[in-house]
């Protein structure tokens, strides 16, 4: 069993207080929440755009457990924590420790959630760039060569690990980026992301063990650049 990281005690601690104060939240409290909690935990799990058997070098059991099991579990976590969060609205006297716990775990889920979607909405192609987008990564990294072999390191920094690899169109300074994110909770401030890889050992474990450089290739070579091109020229808007 691997040690409980001080991150992982404080985040099971708040979360502990956040559901010993909630126990005693009544029904009728609740009808009292704002309006707009009618909208929260409403999320449901976006569908593969793609046949996860279709890829290259990465198996369709390790696809379908990645988006069944990690992916859809930060989809329910979420729809759990934004409930919670219109019920203590309701509730003047709910803890200020408790709630804080819970806005935490709404950024981390709600990050899980967009990322997961990044990172499988990215994958399909046959991995060959092209566009504006294309363009823009020689710009401000010489070549492509240069931005994928900066990626990659970047990318390996977290092997092993927890994170992802985040390109990024940093609106603030107009330039493109590669992102380290040590978890769902890190990204740029202004920040678009373009294309985002799941570096947690969930996401490659089944496939390749440790061997973290042989699933960068994988996810590389599976890349649908049409749908990184599209997200770039939003990102401009």
């Amino acid at each position: 069993m691997k040690p409980v990281t001080r991150r992982q005690a404080i985040g099971t601690a708040a979360f502990s207080a956040t559901t010993l104060a909630l126990a005693g939240t009544a029904n009728p409290a609740a009808a009292q929440a704002p309006a707009a909690a009618a909208f929260a935990g409403n999320h449901a799990p976006k569908p593969l755009r793609f046949d996860p058997a279709r890829l290259t070098g990465l198996s369709e059991r390790l696809i379908t457990s990645h988006w069944q099991n990690n992916y859809q579990g930060s989809v329910r976590g979420l729809n759990t924590i934004e409930t919670r969060l219109a019920a203590a609205m309701a509730d003047p006297d709910f803890p200020p420790v408790a709630y804080a716990g819970l806005k935490r775990e709404e950024l981390h889920r709600t990050g899980s959630v967009v990322l997961h979607e990044l990172y499988f909405d990215g994958l399909g192609g046959d991995g060959s760039p092209g566009g504006s987008v294309l363009e823009a990564i020689n710009v401000w990294f010489g070549s492509f060569d240069s931005w994928a072999a900066e990626f990659r390191r970047t990318a390996m920094s977290l092997a092993g690990g927890s994170g992802w690899c985040v390109l990024t169109y940093n609106r603030h300074t107009a330039s493109l980026h590669n992102y380290w994110a040590w978890d769902h909770m890190h990204g740029a401030v202004s920040g678009a992301p373009l294309l985002a890889l799941d570096m947690y050992e969930h996401s490659f474990h089944m496939d390749y063990g440790t061997a973290a450089d042989r699933y960068i290739d994988a996810f590389m070579a599976n890349l649908d650049w049409e749908v990184i091109e599209g997200r770039y020229r939003v990102a401009k808007i």
